[in-house]
């Protein structure tokens, strides 16, 4: 009587192929999903600022986006963006919150391992949807902690737009 099956020489050869297969795709699929952390991040902070410019022009008046760790009220470091900003109509052009109903919309913290910085803590834009107070161009760094070798952003121009930068104007990771 034929009997089929497996041996165990054939299941250890099988179980150590999948194991050596495993070790490989692991640190792939981690770098992968560090990558689309950014990605998400950038578009993110990339939607946030389109917001800030289209409720300008839609509304004929300054709003802003700020760093916020507090999601109610501009404050902080400019190197803190990471731990969330806000966009808010500013009426009076204070640059400041004044009026609770004001806020458009709140970014909350992103992820423990990453930074975003900028060279300044908040950004306006006139009813043109021109950016005020830029001389030149503004850029976020974005980090994780695998530091330079992989840090994205995104530029903001004075006209406003606002791109993906290349790698060689960012600032360093901390």
């Amino acid at each position: 009587m034929k009997q089929n099956g497996f041996t165990l020489i054939e299941l250890m050869v099988t179980l150590a192929v999948i194991a050596i297969v495993a070790s490989i795709a692991a640190p792939s699929f981690s770098d992968m999903m560090q990558d689309n952390r950014l990605t998400t991040s950038s578009n993110e902070l990339l939607g946030g600022i389109a917001i800030t410019r289209s409720e300008a022009i839609k509304r004929g008046e300054r709003v802003v986006i700020c760093q916020s760790s507090t999601g109610t009220s501009c404050g902080g470091s400019s190197a803190n963006w990471h731990q969330g900003w806000i966009v808010f109509v500013d009426e009076n052009t204070n640059g400041s919150v004044d009026n609770a109903n004001n806020i458009i919309s709140a970014h909350g913290t992103l992820s423990d391992s990453m930074t975003l910085a900028m060279g300044a803590s908040a950004i306006g834009y006139d009813g043109d949807g021109l950016a005020v107070n830029i001389n030149n161009e503004l850029f976020f760094t974005l980090c994780d902690e695998r530091g330079d070798a992989n840090k994205t952003g995104l530029g903001v121009s004075i006209s406003g737009r606002a791109r993906q930068a290349a790698t060689s104007d960012l600032a360093s990771c901390p």
